[in-house]
């Protein structure tokens, strides 16, 4: 018997189709178990903090919430999978013997910063949007008109917003009278 090429790539196309189907219909049966994993792993779909771009990642974090590996996301329509040296090295944002835990506050006249804690510092914060607004906001203009804006405020966003973070972070702004606001995409 004369075998081709051809009918050698068939023959071996039905013998191998022929062992892996049924064990594969076994597998789907539910009569195998899952292997289950020692650790819980979570992943999320996230944007790349360092350009503007927006490039999509997939982030898997361990039980301790640092990072453990990020990849590509090929659904996202900026990057659609592929990822820049910058992006692959995200994992060392949370893992960078350097970064910071705590907020730093320098008093005014200091030469040095000093740790606080998160409660304090959120509440500076609201402290001094609010002196702030308080002390510059305008209701109308020199001619009288109604504009109802704060130019004593700005706010800057960065690589690191996502469209949602924006979104919110606009909302607040406008609704404090911020006029100049801005994003780092359009610097």
């Amino acid at each position: 018997m004369g075998i081709t090429r051809r009918k050698f790539l068939q023959y071996s196309g039905l013998t191998a189709g022929s062992i892996l189907l049924p064990s594969g219909m076994a597998a789907s049966s539910g009569k195998v178990k899952a292997f289950p994993l020692h650790k819980p792993i979570k992943e999320a779909a996230t944007i790349c903090p360092y350009c503007s771009c927006g490039c999509g990642l997939l982030i898997a974090t361990g039980p301790d919430g640092h990072i453990i590996n990020s990849e590509g996301d090929p659904d996202n329509p900026i990057n659609r999978g592929a990822l820049d040296p910058k992006s692959v090295a995200v994992r060392q944002l949370s893992q960078s013997p350097l970064r910071l835990k705590k907020p730093l506050y320098r008093a005014p006249g200091s030469d040095k910063f000093e740790e606080k804690d998160w409660e304090w510092t959120i509440a500076e914060v609201a402290k001094r949007i609010k002196t702030t607004r308080d002390a510059t906001f305008q209701k109308t203009n020199d001619k009288g008109v109604t504009v109802n804006r704060n130019p004593g405020l700005a706010f800057m966003g960065g690589a690191a917003n996502n469209n949602e973070e924006c979104y919110l972070a606009a909302k607040l702004s406008r609704a404090l009278g911020v006029v100049y606001l801005e994003h780092q995409a359009r610097v």
